[in-house]
């Protein structure tokens, strides 16, 4: 049976009160996977600033984020993730948000994650939430070692459109095939998503996305209004 209903989350900030991309970054600096911890923690923090801002370039993010990746072996990689898992993410999945997805599951709606932050990053993290289908920007991968290079079309701004189509024509849909087309998202930076579905929700949104929704009569969902994030940054007390 074909789902009658679409719906898309936004990870960071949205799902998660965090940033996984941020926080598996602090990680690798702090457990001295990164290079040398204060620049790696510098940079860090420096392209977190771009991006609430608005000027973060998905060429910029991949040369450091994805570089992670390219320094180490994947085997190794994959053992630290599980502790990145264990320490930092499964903390910080709220009621609140478990329960959002658990409803279109329920539903029978087509869900997916659509982020920017790389799938080697989400993979494990759309599985925690059980949702089956994940979007994000592909770290390259050749002869067994990630290249620190994106593949394909980045998983952000207008590239998240793209990419949407691009999968809904792999299962052979298009966005108008569904009643209902929901996309949750706490960015500015997702608002050409937003601008595209039947029910846009800025969740948990930043005070321009607050405003933009509040001016358009969009749907505003606080998701951790209530919520005390047991997630932690890596390395703090």
């Amino acid at each position: 049976m074909t789902a009658s209903r679409l719906a898309l989350f936004d990870l960071d900030h949205t799902l998660l009160p965090l940033d996984s991309d941020y926080q598996w970054a602090h990680f690798m600096a702090v457990t001295g996977r990164a290079g040398n911890p204060e620049e790696a923690l510098r940079r860090n923090d420096e392209l977190m600033q771009s991006y609430a801002a608005g000027t973060l370039t998905a060429q910029e993010a991949a040369e450091f984020m994805l570089g992670l990746l390219a320094r180490h072996d994947p085997v190794d990689l994959a053992a630290w993730h599980e502790t990145y898992m264990a320490d930092v993410i499964r903390p910080a999945i709220t009621p609140q948000a478990a329960a959002l997805v658990r409803e279109h599951l329920a539903a029978g709606d087509l869900c997916a994650i659509v982020t920017a932050t790389n799938t080697f990053v989400t993979a494990p993290v759309a599985r925690a939430f059980g949702i089956p289908h994940l979007l994000g920007t592909v770290p390259a991968y050749v002869a067994g070692r990630y290249t620190g290079r994106i593949e394909g079309t980045p998983c952000f701004r207008e590239g998240k459109v793209t990419r949407v189509n691009a999968w809904l024509e792999s299962l052979g849909h298009t966005m108008g095939d569904f009643s209902r087309t929901f996309f949750y998202s706490d960015s500015m930076n997702d608002v050409p998503l937003l601008e595209v579905v039947s029910d846009p929700v800025a969740t948990n949104p930043s005070p321009p996305l607050r405003d933009l929704a509040e001016a358009r009569g969009w749907r505003v969902l606080d998701l951790f209004a209530d919520a005390t994030a047991g997630g932690r940054t890596y390395g703090a007390a």
